[in-house]
């Protein structure tokens, strides 16, 4: 692959044999289905990028290192724009109600979590009660102000939506930087941490 992985991106070519010998007999089964590891904030020795393993039952987690070299495709979340055309799930119609809005900011952004996973793989995942978890990138500042309006315009959506915004840093809860709080609990590959700033998050810690 000629791009590194980003968090939240998609990857298969993870083998079960790839796995430590400690990993769950769930996590063997899932590689040898063929499902993809998604990508994490932490960090590996070179060569290799920090994977999650999402199972069958919401606490099947496990987090684990993917050789480079071993992915055989990659689906990153702005690939996953398009809802079905038969979405049935809230979190399914929610992501085709709120599309012309993020589309509208110029910045690319994508479904994460179930919604990402379900539209990447075709494997069900989605029940009524699941959230729309989205990140949009955002480079360059992003204002308060402009969060406070994303989020009100996010409220009147089908299903719960949890955005990120994705800083060069790191990562931060829309709902957090739209709110009243000075310090926004930023998330990065060292751990999460208090910042004022999210975008010079990189430029105090140097």
């Amino acid at each position: 692959m000629n791009k590194t992985p980003k968090p939240h991106d998609l990857l298969w070519g993870f083998a079960p044999d790839q796995l430590p010998a400690d990993a769950p007999a769930w996590a063997r089964l899932a590689m040898a289905s063929g499902h993809p590891v998604v990508v994490r904030r932490a960090h590996c020795i070179p060569g290799q990028v920090a994977v999650g393993i999402r199972g069958t039952t919401r606490d099947q987690r496990y987090g684990t290192c993917m050789p480079l070299a071993a992915i055989q495709c990659r689906i990153t979340p702005e690939q996953l724009t398009t809802p079905p055309a038969t979405g049935t799930w809230p979190a399914l119609r929610t992501l085709a109600e709120i599309k012309p809005l993020l589309d509208a900011t110029g910045q690319p952004w994508g479904p994460t979590g179930g919604v990402g996973f379900q539209l990447a793989t075709g494997i069900a995942v989605l029940h009524a009660a699941s959230d729309l978890d989205l990140l949009l990138r955002a480079p360059n500042p992003f204002s308060r102000q402009q969060a406070r309006e994303l989020l009100a315009a996010l409220a009147a959506a089908s299903c719960r939506v949890d955005l990120q915004l994705e800083t060069p840093a790191g990562a931060v809860a829309l709902r957090e930087w739209a709110g009243p709080s000075a310090r926004v609990l930023l998330k990065c590959a060292e751990g999460a941490r208090l910042v004022l700033d999210p975008w010079q998050a990189l430029e105090r810690a140097a």
